[in-house]
């Protein structure tokens, strides 16, 4: 399992309005942005409004800061319940994860480091969760062994599955069940 540098201390918090100027740091960045749907933003106030009306309402959205003591933000995760299920009167009992790092903080472990946090916080928040699923673009490797890292299980290819900036895309699709979480557990060493 990747880890980061031993200085590199990885935490999750909530976002509040006046982190705007650093997800503009990494949101306004095309080789952070080129696998989601949105385009680099151009300007600090879209940032802004993005935290105002899309993470402040979010069930569960999350800034990844490194450092100690709450740290400098360089990224975000999400976990967001599966709506598909949520039918007469069910529960859903999924969810999806995505997260994204400034490009400075990339091949540290610190995305591998969020989502088992994440991860983490979903199931012990959650109690009727039992799947967590991630999606990754079939050319993004990279985002690929940050899930396989965190224990996530690769299950294929979906085919043409999300609409990137107007082209059709192929991601592979990752889970973690409620099981995986005593597989994953690090082993303690006898004491005699």
């Amino acid at each position: 399992m990747e880890r980061p540098a031993p200085e590199t201390e990885v935490t999750l918090r909530e976002f509040t309005e006046a982190d705007a100027e650093a997800l503009f740091a990494w949101a306004s960045d095309p080789r952070v942005v080129l696998f989601q749907r949105r385009e680099a933003y151009a300007r600090v106030d879209e940032a802004r409004r993005y935290i105002l009306d899309h993470v402040l309402p979010h069930p569960w959205y999350r800034a990844i800061c490194v450092g100690g003591g709450g740290g400098a933000v360089v990224g975000s995760i999400s976990v967001k319940p599966d709506p598909a299920e949520e039918r007469g009167g069910r529960r859903s009992s999924r969810a999806s994860l995505g997260y994204r790092v400034a490009h400075g903080y990339w091949g540290r472990g610190i995305a591998t480091r969020a989502v088992q946090a994440a991860a983490e916080a979903a199931f012990a928040e959650w109690p009727w969760l039992v799947r967590l699923e991630a999606v990754a673009d079939v050319e993004n490797p990279a985002s690929q062994r940050v899930l396989e890292k965190a224990g996530f299980v690769r299950e294929g290819v979906l085919r043409s599955y999300v609409v990137l900036k107007g082209t059709p895309r192929d991601m592979v699709v990752f889970s973690f069940v409620d099981t995986d979480r005593e597989r994953n557990k690090p082993v303690e060493a006898h004491k005699d």
